[in-house]
């Protein structure tokens, strides 16, 4: 008997995007690009959404001047890489990245909301954010109400990973005057 080697077929970004424009997928279907395979992302739930729409809050509050917040839209870090990070903090500019998605040299912070997708976040979407030297990331796990902050990337992984303790005050890389405390984040 003869084995059978099967080859899978990997996208580039934009042949992503033209398969978005011929309306090849629902609008509501929640996928995202991860080194040329299309991945169904995990649906919302409340205790994501709110989480979500806090940083969004906070965010946009201390840091409006500063940085254009992008919560769940996509930014694209290689030919065959757009994921759509839970938020992002990206550099301002004056069409609001309308002219196309952000690249990760527009990129301060990432930040991944997790109920049931930690181990994705960790094993999948870190390593992907390192290898680009995306210089800041957060993850924060609803279940184990924890923020852990990934820095100091080699090109491999982050060098730096800081776990916050409730009741800590903690700051964004590129910010370090502006202070959030974890209930900021977690509530």
């Amino acid at each position: 008997m003869m084995s059978v080697q099967l080859q899978r077929r990997l996208f580039s970004v934009r042949e992503y995007h033209q398969m978005i424009e011929i309306g090849m997928f629902p609008e509501s279907d929640r996928l995202e690009l991860i080194t040329g395979e299309l991945i169904q992302m995990s649906p919302i739930g409340s205790r994501h959404a709110a989480c979500v729409a806090r940083l969004n809050a906070v965010f946009s509050q201390r840091l409006a001047e500063k940085a254009i917040v992008w919560p769940q839209n996509p930014v694209i870090l290689d030919d065959h890489s757009e994921p759509q990070p839970d938020i992002a903090l990206l550099r301002r500019r004056p069409d609001f990245y309308q002219s196309g998605n952000p690249q990760k040299s527009d990129i301060f912070l990432l930040g991944e909301v997790a109920d049931t997708s930690i181990g994705y976040d960790r094993d999948v979407k870190i390593p992907l954010y390192a290898k680009n030297r995306i210089p800041e990331v957060w993850l924060i796990d609803l279940n184990q109400s924890s923020l852990e902050i990934y820095r100091d990337s080699d090109g491999n992984s982050y060098q730096t990973i800081q776990p916050i303790s409730p009741g800590a005050t903690l700051n964004i890389l590129a910010f370090p005057a502006i202070t959030f405390n974890y209930s900021d984040i977690l509530g």
